[in-house]
């Protein structure tokens, strides 16, 4: 955060023209984070500070193109260099260790790899057209995509297990649990929320529901969270339908995959699946009202480019859940980008 605010500083610093050429030219440093990450370069200097022609040899790559690439990372403070030559880790590069608690590895190969980077190349389309940027190149859907290469689902599942573990312990402190007897977690992917949720709360029982090839890759979490024998498994789709019978409905980044009618579609079928006093939890942004920057304004934008749904402010929830049947009832802030919203059955 110090860096960033640094960062943020030295731009309202500096002359217009040289802060919109920092804007400009932001995406060669994603880049090369890209490059980095899938590398492995992070892991590779955990133990001690290497060479860029020791770092080639274990990567296979370039040695001086290697070098160049990590000189300007190092520009940027993702990794620390020498007066030797060597590159060493910084709190930055930590952070894209693979074995580090809350690893963003995978979302930079996700994110800056072969699905993500590519449609938000075609961003224009969107905006002239109100069509999805990544189903117009790839002539799929992502969620069709993902059914199809399962490596690159893993890795996007990989990419949003490490994500949520901040956002889930946030969770989890905010939102007060005690007295459900029984949760789902609706398109939970392979289960780091439910599990989190389960893992703290002994007592309660849950229901990880996914699209089958996602359920597929559950179970070791499952076991490595030692909640299998509370957590059933369901695969299906949830705009046919949901497992009935819950006290608790959570979704954690979902609605926002979708445009109103197709959220609206969903929540209905969480509607009539609830107990009578059945609570829904979504986790979500709230895009706040006014000028100022955040980042559900940004993510508005991949979710424009890559599914068609759509950050959304407290008014445009209100309507959301009325029109699906429900009455809003709170919002809880978290320790992390994202809110609980809370409603029932109305």
């Amino acid at each position: 955060m110090g860096l960033q605010n640094r960062a943020v500083q030295s731009e309202s610093a500096a002359p217009p023209h040289f802060a919109m050429l920092q804007m400009i030219t932001g995406f060669w440093v994603s880049r090369a984070i890209y490059v980095a990450a899938k590398l492995g370069v992070a892991d590779l200097v955990k133990d001690s500070p290497k060479t860029a022609d020791e770092l080639a040899r274990l990567t296979g790559t370039h040695a001086s193109s290697l070098y160049r690439v990590l000189r300007a990372l190092v520009g940027v403070g993702v990794f620390a260099g020498s007066e030797q030559g060597r590159f060493a880790q910084t709190p930055l590069s930590e952070i894209l260790r693979s074995d580090t608690p809350g690893s963003l590895r995978a979302m930079a190969m996700a994110e800056l790899g072969q699905e993500h980077f590519p449609a938000w190349g075609n961003l224009m389309h969107s905006v002239k057209t109100g069509e999805i940027a990544f189903d117009n190149l790839f002539k799929q859907s992502v969620w069709e995509y993902y059914a199809r290469n399962p490596e690159d689902a893993r890795n996007f599942n990989e990419s949003m297990r490490g994500l949520s573990e901040m956002i889930n312990a946030a969770v989890i402190k905010a939102y007060d649990f005690s007295g459900v007897d029984k949760i789902v977690d609706v398109a939970g992917g392979t289960g780091g929320l439910i599990s989190a949720i389960l893992g703290a709360h002994p007592r309660m029982r849950g229901v990880l529901f996914d699209l089958p090839h996602v359920i597929a890759e559950a179970g070791p979490l499952l076991d490595a969270a030692g909640v299998r024998a509370r957590c059933a498994t369901a695969a299906g789709d949830f705009f046919e339908s949901v497992p009935e019978g819950c006290d608790v409905y959570a979704m954690k980044w979902i609605i926002h995959d979708w445009d109103d009618e197709k959220a609206t579609s969903i929540l209905k079928n969480i509607h009539r699946a609830m107990n009578e006093k059945g609570k829904l939890l979504l986790i979500e942004m709230i895009v706040p009202e006014g000028d100022q920057s955040d980042l559900s304004k940004l993510m508005d934008l991949e979710m424009m480019v890559m599914t068609g749904g759509r950050e959304r402010t407290e008014a445009e929830f209100n309507s959301l859940l009325a029109d699906s049947g429900f009455e809003f009832t709170r919002v809880i802030r978290t320790a992390s980008p994202l809110f609980v919203i809370e409603a029932v059955r109305a």
